[in-house]
């Protein structure tokens, strides 16, 4: 059997797991310091995330790349079918009510996973020129980055249609483009910023950037600035950080934990959960260097680098009010079971392709 080769237990990266593991802990510490029923309503996203881990874990992915497509379009149709049948919540329509079972769904969260691996299978079945993608070869991987971006956008939900976006041109970059066409990528997007803002933008995202612009930062981020300014050089005990006890910092579990985390620990704390994210993104980024002719652990890595990268980047930029808010949770770290277990699930792929590269490359390569 698959799990009883010696080699995936020398293959599994275990550094993924010691820069995880304290993520995961200091988040569920405070979170039982705020909130007893969160706390455990969390721990039932752990066991869940540990349930989803070990099924993805030992699925035959590399063997059976070629279904990919087919999860991508149908990532695509649930997508669309947002658009028609979708649930809308405050003001947004994101997600699909389950029949029968009284739940909701969120395709563009499910939908992160089979987009990097389709990207993956695609730079794999069409590999670089020794001088980067060809302007038509870049075209053909922008329809397949462009098409979620745009039906993710219309929902909306701006903010995980420009991760997306910037994942999956990220990925290109690192795996090699010509440079003439960043080039013109970004003199077009400079020429286009005024039509794009005026014609292509919400009113209720204009408002965030404009509160972001404007000289007095909004009501969240105000107590955001206060709680991490409480915090000072080593934090608060948990009965001293005043602004999340006495609930002037809003939403401290989730999208503004990281305020919360920095008046307990402060900023020295900051620094160390920072270092952490770095350490676990640079980790990933490495696999660049060691696995240089394995495009779809590649591509993969690269691609769930830059998205822990981003969250966490534009997350802890918008608590400290240097981006317009907007519901992009930490990685790892906000309460919250999509996002946690979407997350887990992305490392348990990238354990799959690294733990049964061997066992699986012969049959994969066959084929091809």
């Amino acid at each position: 059997m698959r799990l009883f080769d010696k080699r995936i237990i020398s293959h599994f990266d275990y550094l993924i797991v010691i820069f995880v593991l304290p993520l995961i802990l200091l988040s569920y510490n405070l979170i039982s310091e705020t909130n007893r029923i969160l706390a455990n309503k969390q721990l039932i996203y752990f066991t869940i995330s540990l349930i989803v881990f070990f099924i993805i874990f030992i699925l035959p992915i590399r063997r059976n790349i070629r279904l990919i497509p087919i999860l991508y379009w149908l990532g695509i149709f649930l997508l669309l079918a947002v658009e028609f049948w979708g649930v809308t919540k405050l003001g947004a329509k994101r997600w699909l009510s389950l029949p029968f079972l009284n739940m909701t769904i969120q395709p563009s969260e499910l939908f992160k996973p089979v987009f990097i691996l389709m990207l993956g299978h695609l730079i794999h079945s069409k590999p670089p020129e020794d001088r980067g993608y060809s302007f038509k070869d870049f075209i053909y991987f922008s329809f397949y980055i462009l098409l979620p971006f745009v039906l993710i956008a219309k929902e909306p939900d701006l903010g995980t249609a420009l991760v997306l976006l910037l994942v999956g041109y990220g990925i290109l970059f690192i795996v090699g483009v010509n440079w003439k066409i960043w080039a013109t990528i970004f003199v077009t997007i400079a020429l286009a910023s005024p039509f794009i803002y005026t014609n292509l933008i919400k009113d209720y995202q204009k408002k965030r950037i404009k509160d972001f612009l404007s000289e007095k930062p909004s009501y969240q981020v105000q107590q955001s600035i206060i709680a991490i300014g409480n915090g000072g050089l080593v934090g608060k005990e948990a009965e001293e950080a005043t602004q999340t006890q006495l609930k002037f910092l809003p939403i401290a579990t989730s999208d503004f934990i990281f305020a919360y985390f920095v008046e307990r620990y402060g900023f020295l704390g900051a620094i160390g959960l920072i270092f952490i994210y770095g350490l676990l993104i640079y980790h990933l980024l490495s696999f660049n260097y060691y696995f240089q002719d394995d495009y779809v652990i590649r591509s993969f890595a690269s691609g769930l680098g830059l998205l822990i990268f981003l969250n966490m980047s534009i997350n802890i930029l918008m608590v400290i009010g240097y981006a317009p808010v907007v519901g992009l949770p930490l990685p790892l770290f906000s309460y919250g079971g999509s996002s946690f277990i979407n997350f887990i699930a992305l490392f348990a792929i990238l354990e799959n392709l690294l733990a049964f590269r061997y066992m699986d490359m012969y049959n994969f390569e066959r084929r091809l």
